[in-house]
């Protein structure tokens, strides 16, 4: 394997790997993607800014539709409703001019809070325009964190979707100290006209903001490359959210990068795309992917913000590329492998033996659209219709999607579908599988061709990055989609941009063909008592494959000896366990049944001795909580990555009660 580590076909190596210097740790090679050999694809001419991206799209496509929602007529929802490009010009000229009349400058700052829609984009635009910093207010987030980034980034004019305006003014007066002007997506309530308005502040509906700029008209400003169009709060799985400044730069290299991947795989996009807008706006993924469908002067439909509806906008809308994040695609899976179980046994089989077939096909090196035309048009058409009948990527970001569900949909979605990587500093897409490549099945790919990666060891976990078999280390990133710091926090910024490299703090692991493997998290590690150390990521990752828990928090610490966990299991499998062994009451009560967290820790074990886990790495005693962990009692963050803090706080008298008894399974 040593060799074949030596010549990855999709990377280029432009360093050499660097030995251990300084008190810094050695370094692997440097590569890029083997797409970017002729250098990185420049952006394309004219085009500097995010209102550059618009105004071509504007001046070639004037009318392509641009934004889409549906109509509601009666209570019940109808077809889509465009605006062109023209058209959308127009709007946000008048949001532009009304944003100035309130008395902000270039360099000002607006936030915008609420689900994605027409007027979230329109105001984005407009801030584009201006060069006024767009700063998200998270819609998954309460008013402590929304009043913490209205006042850390000095916000003082908010849009604000119309059932969001009660959220937002639960953060005054204390936001008031900044925020000046409240614009509503929609109408205003005579109350809360009345409220606003006690603490000082304006408040406008959506069709009075538009009439404001009239009388006035505003010259745009020149914008650079390097101003910052975005500042964008991340959740953090620790203390306050942190404010990633975004420039200009980062997302039109971003933009050329993905543009050169789609060509040299074939996959480009054009005019007649369409994209399903439901992923908040206010990440880092859903931004830069509606950036470049505009950037395409393709169509952007929106959700009508119910999860349960969102299979039915699919349906309407038609998209031909859908970006998901693993929980959606989980549900996806679940909901078909449920509905085939229940299909009868003629048709349960049949569906598994096209499976096979294809799977195999595609196996062979067969493209999926050639692997079984038969059974695609025969079996899998039905899946294609459920997600409207059109798409052809299927593109999967924010957390690991779990390889089993990739490998499922990849066969029966007659769609190419693609896992990526990237974080908000790096302006999302820093890496992503490509199609019909079966080999990177639980790998996020090669490099997209505008970022320089390499590993650099972690000797305290025992990654080696020049590990001939199996290059290991964290990754690291450089290149002009990086961002360009914290905001008011230069000292977070020093900690993570060292020689102009960002240090992720996401361990990975090099594959034979260029792809890239995250094993592990640096930073979530601890001793235990004997002074072993727990990658508690990596464990999660190996436990979490076990098909009878749905998800899994691992805990240990330097005063304790063994490890413990907290387990949401799966609903059906506990239930059938239950049926299968003469054990009676419901969920909750089966989750408080001694057998049943014997039967769990049992399923757990097993896989620990499998996967050749090492002694203290086994899980000593488990808790079955039926409740999913989740974003209202504060243990995940918006992109559902586990609080660690808040999971122990959340948990403390289990853990104690745990290692005060620890031959219970509690």
């Amino acid at each position: 394997m040593g060799e074949e580590m030596k010549k990855m076909k999709y990377l280029l190596e432009i360093e050499k790997a660097k030995k251990a210097a300084n008190g810094r740790p050695s370094v692997g090679p440097v590569y890029r993607s083997i797409f970017a050999k002729d250098g990185f694809p420049p952006p394309i001419e004219g085009m500097e800014t995010c209102w550059d991206v618009f105004c071509l799209s504007v001046k070639k496509n004037p009318r392509n539709k641009m934004l889409g929602r549906r109509t509601i007529v009666d209570g019940k929802p109808g077809g889509y409703v465009w605006l062109t490009y023209e058209q959308v010009y127009d709007i946000v000229i008048k949001v532009g001019n009304s944003i100035r009349n309130c008395g902000l400058e270039q360099g000002g700052r607006c936030g915008i809070y609420g689900a994605n829609c027409p007027e979230w984009i329109m105001s984005m635009e407009a801030c584009n325009a201006h060069g006024i910093y767009c700063v998200p207010l998270y819609d998954t987030l309460g008013a402590g964190a929304v009043e913490f980034i209205i006042s850390h980034a000095e916000v003082s004019l908010a849009f604000v979707e119309e059932q969001k305006i009660p959220e937002l003014l639960k953060t005054l007066p204390n936001a008031a100290k900044f925020l000046k002007t409240i614009v509503s997506f929609g109408k205003v309530a005579a109350k809360q006209r009345e409220e606003t308005e006690k603490f000082g502040l304006t408040i406008y509906s959506w069709d009075e903001f538009l009439q404001l700029g009239d009388s006035n008209q505003f010259d745009l400003p020149v914008t650079k490359k390097s101003d910052i169009c975005t500042i964008m709060y991340t959740s953090g799985t620790t203390g306050d959210p942190k404010g990633v400044l975004i420039s200009n730069d980062s997302i039109i290299t971003l933009i050329a990068g993905v543009k050169k991947l789609l060509q040299s795989v074939n996959e480009q996009l054009t005019e007649d795309d369409v994209y399903l807008s439901y992923l908040p706006l206010a990440h880092i993924f859903d931004r830069v992917i509606e950036e470049l469908f505009i950037s395409h002067g393709a169509s952007i439909g929106f959700w009508r913000g119910d999860v349960k509806l969102l299979v039915e906008d699919i349906g309407e809308l038609k998209p031909t590329i859908f970006c998901a994040v693993p929980r959606v695609l989980d549900r996806i899976y679940t909901g078909l492998t449920e509905k085939i179980a229940s299909g009868g046994f003629l048709k349960h089989t049949l569906f598994n033996m096209a499976y096979a077939y294809k799977q195999r096909n595609m196996r062979k090196g067969s493209k999926h659209e050639e692997a079984s035309p038969t059974a695609d048009k025969i079996i899998f058409s039905k899946v294609k219709q459920g997600l409207g009948g059109n798409v052809r990527l299927i593109l999967s970001g924010a957390a690991p999607l779990a390889a089993h569900v990739e490998a499922f949909l990849r066969v029966v979605t007659c769609a190419h579908v693609l896992q990526g990587y990237g974080l908000t500093e790096t302006c999302a897409g820093s890496f992503v599988s490509l199609p019909n490549e079966l080999s990177m099945l639980g790998t996020v790919g090669p490099p997209v061709p505008n970022v320089d990666v390499c590993l650099e060891s972690v000797p305290e976990m025992g990654y080696d990055a020049n590990n001939p078999d199996a290059p290991r280390g964290e990754i690291c990133i450089r290149g002009n989609t990086l961002f360009s710091g914290y905001y008011k926090r230069e000292d977070l910024t020093e900690e993570v941009m060292i020689d102009g490299w960002f240090h992720t703090g996401d361990v990975g692991e090099w594959q034979p063909d260029g792809s890239m493997k995250i094993i592990d998290r640096k930073k979530n590690i601890f001793k235990l008592a004997q002074g072993e150390y727990v990658a508690v990521e990596n464990l999660e990752s190996i436990y979490g494959q076990v098909p009878e828990i749905d998800s899994i928090w691992i805990y240990g610490n330097s005063f304790e000896s063994f490890l413990i966990a907290v387990v949401n299991p799966n609903q059906h499998a506990l239930e059938h366990w239950a049926e299968e062994n003469g054990q009676t009451g419901d969920f909750a009560a089966l989750c408080e049944n001694p057998k049943a967290r014997e039967y769990i820790l049992g399923e757990l074990i097993k896989t620990a001795k499998a996967k050749k886990l090492k002694g203290f790495e086994f899980l000593k005693a488990i808790h079955l909580d039926p409740v999913p962990f989740d974003m209202d009692r504060d243990l995940l963050t918006p992109t559902y990555k586990k609080k660690r803090p808040q999971l122990l706080k959340y948990y403390q008298s289990i853990i104690d009660g745990f290692y005060k008894s620890p031959k219970s399974t509690k």
